[in-house]
């Protein structure tokens, strides 16, 4: 019996490399090259910070988004300023309210004759073809699909027997508008990124930058526009929409929009601070030296182990200057070993090293706690301080927290930025963990800013015991070793023994799986 089930496999996974194998994508088509506008500086983006640009040469503003509304409303509000051109990448847009409420500014923009050119990678572009081709259909309007999957064949075989392609995604997120404005970070575009869906909000933190920055990102969104990767969603689509079909799609998502007039964010990009600050150019920075630091979309094309496309040798030398403390907030965070090394190197020199990631109970990619789990003894045996999210906070510890810090979260956290010695801070696109670090494309910006590093560095040291549990190494006189979490429940400190807030089989699973070979996937 079980040479014939021995049998039945094999053949369903020759059948399986077969179908994948078969998956193809169109050559016969031309991509025309675009590039970002650069004699932007007479549009109203360009002229609002212009006295500030003049005091502060060289110089790039930053104004932290912390918090899921104004980080809506940062976007929303500049698509409204646009004068010439948008440009925005991202790794997933939603089919939700805010994905719906973003797709409508970048509509209303182009209707104003704004230049709009969408870049979204396909990995959740199943069955939305069709919509995205009446997006693409309408005047000033282009979208791209990066790093497509074939439409022959069904995607989750392409996605099994496509190692090193089609898992291999752009995680890029970037929004820039007139070349003169952007927004990094990372959220994508949906409900539970901007603290829509009371049940799945992520913690997160965006950076809105003017100055020489939002022309690097500009580049930067350039290179991947004009890859080989990039492909327009037109050429993709078994057949155009006919005009009778783009109009009912439009008046469907016109009625759709029109019962949002209500919303939280409707409500939000009318009312707010920062969205009168934006329309009146009133919008406080903190200038400072910044330099976006971006993987090459080639990094797709080439070996992992060629690391000369790869974002993360234009992260090193901040890592590596490095003196008194590092403050890094990753939700999915697999160091292995190097990484290991790296923070014994810095222990070594005296460096406080305080590390929050997601709890095996909050984290929304379970497989990727399996990487980091077993390195959380080294990590503390050297004297890091490792927090896990606490998940299951009550509301009165679930509170707002100042903007950019740690705080409210009912899920998971998902803000990638690092603090280097309360001076610099990273923010961006980029997790600690193998995908990023080797898979995937990603963005993000490093910056000068004492006054921004104190905050999120001050936050996190004021908010931490409540947010996350701290994690501690003990030591028995056997030799053994065991790690305690420590954190509130109910208002109280409580004391876990295992992961918290989980069951006998998950743990389980999560401790067969940090055994497989499958690290460097993670």
């Amino acid at each position: 019996m079980w040479l014939q089930q021995f049998r039945n496999m094999a053949v369903m996974i020759t059948i399986l490399l077969m179908m994948g194998g078969c998956a193809s994508l169109p050559t016969d088509f031309e991509r025309t090259e675009t590039h970002a506008y650069t004699d932007t500086d007479n549009t109203r983006i360009g002229q609002a910070s212009q006295a500030e640009k003049l005091a502060h040469p060289g110089q790039s503003g930053f104004h932290l988004l912390g918090n899921g509304l104004d980080a809506f409303v940062a976007r929303a509000a500049l698509a409204r300023a646009a004068d010439r051109s948008i440009d925005t990448q991202y790794y997933m847009i939603h089919n939700d309210v805010v994905g719906s409420l973003f797709i409508d500014q970048l509509l209303k923009a182009a209707a104003r004759g704004v230049r709009v050119r969408l870049l979204v990678d396909d990995i959740d572009q199943g069955g939305r073809d069709f919509g995205t081709a009446v997006l693409d259909s309408y005047p000033n309007i282009e979208v791209r699909i990066f790093n497509p999957f074939g439409r022959n064949t069904g995607r989750t075989v392409q996605y099994v027997t496509g190692f090193g392609k089609q898992t291999r995604r752009g995680h890029n997120k970037s929004f820039t508008v007139d070349s003169q404005a952007t927004i990094l970070g990372g959220r994508n575009i949906g409900d539970e990124y901007f603290e829509a869906d009371p049940e799945f909000a992520f913690l997160d933190i965006d950076v809105l930058s003017v100055g020489p920055v939002a022309q690097s990102v500009a580049a930067s969104f350039d290179l991947y526009w004009n890859s080989a990767l990039s492909y327009p969603i037109s050429v993709l689509v078994d057949k155009l929409p006919t005009p009778q079909e783009i109009d009912q799609r439009r008046k469907e998502f016109d009625d759709f929009i029109a019962q949002q007039a209500d919303s939280e964010y409707v409500q939000h990009l009318k009312n707010s601070d920062l969205a009168n600050n934006i329309k009146q150019s009133q919008v406080d920075y903190y200038w400072g030296n910044g330099n976006v630091i971006a993987d090459d979309p080639q990094k797709l094309t080439h070996a992992t182990d060629d690391t000369q496309y790869h974002l993360s040798k234009q992260l090193k030398p901040y890592l590596m200057d490095i003196e008194k403390e590092l403050i890094i907030l990753s939700p999915y965070f697999v160091p292995g070993k190097p990484g290991v090394a790296f923070f014994k190197t810095l222990r070594e020199k005296g460096v406080r090293v305080k590390i929050l990631t997601n709890s095996l109970s909050s984290t929304d990619v379970a497989v990727v706690h399996a990487g980091y789990s077993k390195y959380r003894k080294d990590l503390l045996r050297m004297g890091v301080e490792l927090y896990e999210l606490n998940k299951n906070m009550n509301k009165k510890e679930r509170k707002e927290i100042k903007e950019g810090g740690v705080g409210r979260s009912k899920a998971s956290l998902h803000a990638k930025s690092f603090v280097f010695d309360r001076e610099r801070v990273f923010i961006g696109s980029f997790n600690l963990d193998a995908q990023s670090r080797i898979q995937n494309t990603e963005i993000g910006v490093v910056f000068e800013s004492a006054d921004i590093a104190n905050n999120i560095a001050e936050s996190f040291d004021q908010n931490i015991n409540q947010a996350a549990f701290r994690l501690e190494l003990k030591t028995y006189e056997n030799g053994s070793e065991k790690i305690f979490w420590h954190g509130l429940v109910d208002g109280k400190q409580k004391t876990f023994d295992v992961d918290p807030y989980t069951g006998f089989w998950k743990r389980f699973g999560i401790g067969f799986m940090s055994i497989l070979p499958i690290e460097s996937l993670l």
